[in-house]
């Protein structure tokens, strides 16, 4: 066991210790963040500012259903601090060619809006996905990260299958990352607390089932 693996496993386990249990499945406690209807509660912002956003994100059969052109995001009308949040998400079979499975939740996302704005990001791009980004932070800032690529690889189903990712966002700035369930990653920043959004990046992804709890 490597120092980086060692250090991950104590913190998986002071996690586990500390909440009692890791679940996965049970939504004692959460809340719609998606209607499944249309996008009332989030906003859209697009790099081309010419760009029609219902072009490029849409609501169909209870899915945001987003192109990944052009790149942008879209986000919550409200900003949420000690929270979990919940959602199932796929990448479609055929891909334009050559194209990266690319997304991404953004945590934490701090104005002015632009692409991309500050903000934690759990990767979605399929090939790392949960991995933590620190999307606008200077170098000096403070902030950890620590990824089972293990984990991740285990917990992943195929990409054009349903996957769950959920994200427990503290207060103090911790962030963890489960991948169906399984806890892939673990970090801190020094932002705690912003607006909710998803990505655009490249690639056709669609989105289920956004939930959020709230934490004490």
């Amino acid at each position: 066991m490597n120092i980086k693996n060692g250090l991950f496993f104590v913190v998986l386990s002071g996690i586990i210790l500390a909440s009692g249990q890791v679940c996965a499945g049970d939504d004692d406690g959460f809340k719609p963040l998606f209607n499944g209807k249309n996008l009332q509660g989030w906003k859209v912002f697009l790099k081309d500012d010419k760009a029609d956003p219902a072009k490029t994100i849409t609501v169909k059969d209870g899915e945001i259903q987003v192109t990944g052109e052009p790149y942008g995001y879209f986000y919550t009308d409200n900003a949420f601090k000690n929270f979990i949040i919940r959602y199932s998400w796929t990448y479609p079979k055929n891909q334009p060619e050559k194209t990266t499975m690319n997304s991404g939740l953004l945590l934490h996302i701090q104005e002015p809006h632009k692409v991309w704005p500050k903000s934690v990001e759990p990767q979605g791009r399929y090939m790392d996905h949960g991995k933590l980004f620190f999307i606008g932070f200077d170098k000096g800032s403070k902030r950890e990260d620590i990824f089972d690529a293990k984990a991740q690889k285990e917990a992943l189903k195929p990409s054009h299958e349903w996957n769950a990712t959920e994200a427990t966002v503290r207060g103090d700035g911790t962030i963890e990352v489960r991948i169906n369930g399984k806890l892939v990653s673990y970090g801190r920043s020094e932002l705690t607390s912003g607006l909710i959004g998803f990505q655009s990046e490249g690639a056709r992804i669609h989105f289920k089932d956004i939930k959020i709890k709230m934490l004490d």
